[in-house]
C-alpha cells in the first residue's frame, strides 16, 4: 500500500504529493510544524498539541481556517489511509503560496497544510 499524504485539501499518494514552489514555508520557513504520537489508534495529548499549534500560529500571525475538530478528522483519516495504529503524525502549516517577496503577502493567501503519518 502506498503512503498517503494530505496536502492542501487533497489526499495524495506520497510519491505524487507536492507543494507549490512559491509556498512561503518552502521559500522562507514561514510556518510551523507539530508532531503527534499515536499509540494503539489513540492520539497522545492531541488537544495540547493542537493548542500549542494554535499558539504558534498566533505568534507568527498565521490564521488557519480549519478548526481543531476539522484537523482531527483529517489526522484520523491520514492515519486510517496509512494503516498507522502506532507511530507519528507530522503537520506543517505554512503561510501558503505567494510571489517570492520578504514581506508577508499584502492580500492573505490560503495557508498550506501538509499532514503525513508513519509507523
Amino acid at each position: 500500500m502506498a503512503a498517503i499524504a494530505y496536502v492542501n485539501g487533497r489526499y495524495r499518494p506520497l510519491r505524487e504529493a507536492s507543494v507549490n514552489v512559491e509556498d512561503r514555508g518552502f521559500q522562507f520557513g514561514d510556518g510551523i510544524y507539530e508532531v503527534l504520537y499515536v499509540h494503539n489508534h489513540r492520539l497522545a495529548d492531541a488537544e495540547l498539541h493542537l493548542a500549542r499549534m494554535a499558539r504558534s500560529l498566533g505568534e507568527i500571525s498565521l490564521h488557519l481556517t480549519l478548526s481543531p475538530a476539522a484537523l482531527l478528522v483529517i489526522i484520523r483519516e491520514v492515519l486510517r489511509r496509512n494503516r498507522v495504529s502506532t507511530g507519528l503524525v507530522y503537520m506543517q502549516i505554512t503561510r501558503g503560496a505567494a510571489r517570492r517577496d520578504h514581506p508577508f503577502p499584502a492580500v492573505p493567501v490560503r495557508p498550506g497544510i501538509v499532514i503525513t503519518a508513519r509507523t
